[in-house]
């Protein structure tokens, strides 16, 4: 098992796993798999690299960091993230950090080709909690071609994930806009044609997150056949680490099950697509 590799790509810090022995092409290069963290634990790219290893998929997993997380906390804090939220939960911190992360990834994906002997075809992402906004975004609204994608308890609809903060959230045409713009089950005809989709869901994470990880994966499938599945997983809440979890952590048993099917699901992919 090799250690990871740390470094930044445009700016962007990540946490990258090299793929088994054996696993690179005849130039020595191997598939690429690129992630983006949850703000729940674990809330770094680091924290997610070691909740989510995928062990044995035969990929480089690159975990980027999302903006004022990890290496770009301020202060190594994540106080001014809370300020955010505090002040907007939806126009300072949810949309902001999502079209940060979107827009910062083609020029950290050129920076990661040149740095890391990766493969110049399709990729995989991966998306925990808002991060899964991210990934959804890449699909929904960019041409960077992906072999498979994945979800943990993602960020699907954001009214929803507005709805976890407290007090009625005061929204008017252009927040509405905004909010309407991170629905992703209404996008899911654009989806649905990009590539396998696997959602996983833990049946104790929020209710109405649980309950558009299931209507998006029955939007796509009406779209698209049979492109989407869904992968309960009993016992399971939001978050996949302990607090702060900042730092990497043992995996929560739970998790680990996350992880096996995150695994055998880019595995699969993987080869398939090699």
């Amino acid at each position: 098992m090799h250690p990871p590799i740390t470094g930044t790509a445009a700016g962007v810090p990540f946490t990258a796993l090299p793929p088994a022995d054996g696993a690179s092409d005849s130039e020595g290069a191997a598939p690429l798999i690129v992630t983006w963290h949850m703000l729940d634990a674990p809330r770094s790219d680091a924290a997610f690299a070691a909740a989510l290893p995928m062990h044995d998929v035969p990929a480089w997993r690159v975990h980027l960091g999302m903006p004022m997380c990890g290496a770009r906390m301020v202060d190594g804090k994540t106080d001014a993230v809370v300020a955010l939220f505090q002040k907007d939960p939806l126009l300072a911190f949810l949309h902001p950090f999502v079209q940060q992360a979107a827009e910062e990834f083609p020029a950290a994906l050129a920076s990661l080709r040149e740095q890391l002997p990766v493969a110049d075809g399709p990729i995989g992402v991966l998306g925990g909690s808002l991060g899964g906004a991210v990934a959804l975004t890449i699909l929904a609204e960019t041409d960077i071609p992906v072999f498979a994608a994945a979800l943990v308890n993602p960020a699907i609809r954001m009214r929803s994930v507005v709805r976890l903060f407290p007090g009625d959230y005061p929204y008017d045409a252009g927040s509405e806009r905004i909010v309407d713009g991170l629905d992703f089950v209404a996008k899911a005809g654009s989806i649905a044609g990009r590539a396998p989709l696997l959602v996983v869901s833990g049946e104790r994470d929020h209710p109405d997150l649980r309950a558009d990880a299931i209507d998006l994966v029955d939007a796509v499938g009406d779209a698209m056949g049979n492109a989407a599945e869904l992968l309960s997983i009993p016992g399971l809440e939001h978050p996949l680490a302990d607090e702060p979890g900042i730092e990497p952590a043992p995996q929560r048993p739970l998790t680990r099950e996350v992880d096996a099917g995150l695994a055998a699901w880019f595995r699969r992919h993987v080869l398939a697509a090699t």
